[in-house]
């Protein structure tokens, strides 16, 4: 077994004043952008977030199963943990703890929740209780929502969020091994591969909301949101216009992000394992494209570009005007950090009336890093993760 390595956790910054704010940007406006390193080291971080009405704290999610809080006010990391369950879960590869989604009304409930791996490599998802401080969990508060057999070890998924709607919302992976053998990711009757869209405050362990979209379809799983995904490591809702992203992890061939615009019934088919990307799977043969929805962007699974895409987040910060609007995604191989710019409204309408069209994007930074997540502060502002 491997030594554990210290890990960098930076926030993105310019170090220039910037004039105006603008939706759309230049390289050239753009080149003093850098990672600024936060004054704390990590063991695996895979996911960086923030509690709805607290400014001055950042959680940050170790998949060895710890999360630990840093203070953006002292610039210090919180030496107690606010949560440690190294003995529920597994790790190595793609498994461990993977995410954390704090509920809408945590100021008020305490409730939160997390993804992991448990000991005999199934995914759980799991409630939590703050405890007498908002800056640690009640171990005894534990509480299953959800549990998915995973037939292999790898493409597990293992993002949440809570959407604009208040619904949970949960990534999937098609069950792992190459090629998607199981055919997880167009199966509607099962949960890998998937979104999925639980309401976790109307039922127990949770509810189905009614308006999703297989719900009293024959065969189907009412939990489902969309399908023919093969391992969306990260998604995230612009929280300006409520719109998604989901970066999904490609085969060999094709990383792509797929959209979903805000208001949405849901029900997409995002193509795998028909397609890869906007290219028919396995390359070079047919497929049917009739009722899939296409990725919006894509890059190449080679070596000068990268490997395993790592979505991110709309840019709804100050710091950098020139990025506002701008998703911004990366790539876990080779560091490489992109912006794909949104037009003169600061959204994405203009794009969506480019019918089968790619949207361009642009290279921010090469980092020497492989880049596991990125994450918001209170305020927009956008933090990355590295391992090494």
């Amino acid at each position: 077994m491997g030594r554990l390595r210290p890990v960098l956790l930076a926030a993105l910054v310019l170090p220039a004043l910037l004039l105006a704010r603008q939706p759309t940007f230049k390289a050239s406006e753009l080149s003093g952008l850098r990672l600024e390193p936060l004054d704390a080291s990590f063991v695996q971080p895979v996911h960086i977030t923030h509690a709805p009405g607290d400014p001055r704290h950042l959680w940050i999610v170790e998949q060895r199963g710890t999360i630990r809080v840093y203070d953006l006010e002292s610039d210090s990391l919180l030496n107690t943990p606010f949560l440690s369950i190294p003995d529920r879960i597994s790790t190595g590869g793609e498994r461990g703890l993977l995410s954390l989604a704090f509920h809408p009304d945590f100021p008020s409930n305490g409730r939160f929740f997390v993804n992991y791996t448990d000991r005999a490599g199934h995914t759980q998802v799991v409630e939590y209780r703050v405890g007498a401080s908002p800056l640690e969990a009640d171990l005894a508060s534990a509480r299953r929502i959800l549990r998915i057999e995973q037939p292999a070890a790898n493409h597990n998924g293992g993002m949440m969020a809570f959407g604009p709607d208040g619904y949970l919302y949960i990534g999937t992976g098609d069950g792992g091994r190459a090629n998607d053998p199981w055919g997880n990711g167009q199966n509607p009757g099962v949960l890998l591969g998937k979104l999925l869209r639980l309401d976790v405050d109307g039922g127990s362990p949770y509810a189905v909301p009614a308006d999703n979209p297989f719900v009293g379809q024959s065969g189907a799983r009412g939990e489902i949101w969309a399908l023919g995904l093969r391992n969306p490591w990260k998604f995230s809702f612009d929280r300006a216009t409520g719109d998604l992203y989901i970066a999904d992890v490609g085969q060999n061939a094709w990383e792509e992000i797929n959209f979903q615009p805000a208001g949405s019934a849901g029900g997409q088919n995002y193509g795998w394992n028909r397609m890869e990307g906007t290219h028919c799977f396995p390359t070079g043969s047919w497929c049917d494209r009739n009722g899939l929805t296409l990725p919006v962007a894509e890059y190449p699974n080679r070596s000068e570009v990268g490997c395993s895409i790592t979505g991110g987040y709309v840019y709804r910060g100050e710091a950098i005007p020139e990025l506002y609007g701008s998703y911004l995604f990366a790539d876990y191989c080779t560091g490489r950090i992109w912006a794909m710019p949104a037009g003169p409204a600061g959204t994405y309408s203009e794009q969506m009336d480019r019918a089968g069209e790619t949207w361009p994007y642009q290279e921010l930074l090469r980092t020497p890093h492989t880049t596991t997540a990125f994450g918001e502060d209170l305020h927009g502002e956008v933090y990355v993760a590295h391992h090494g």
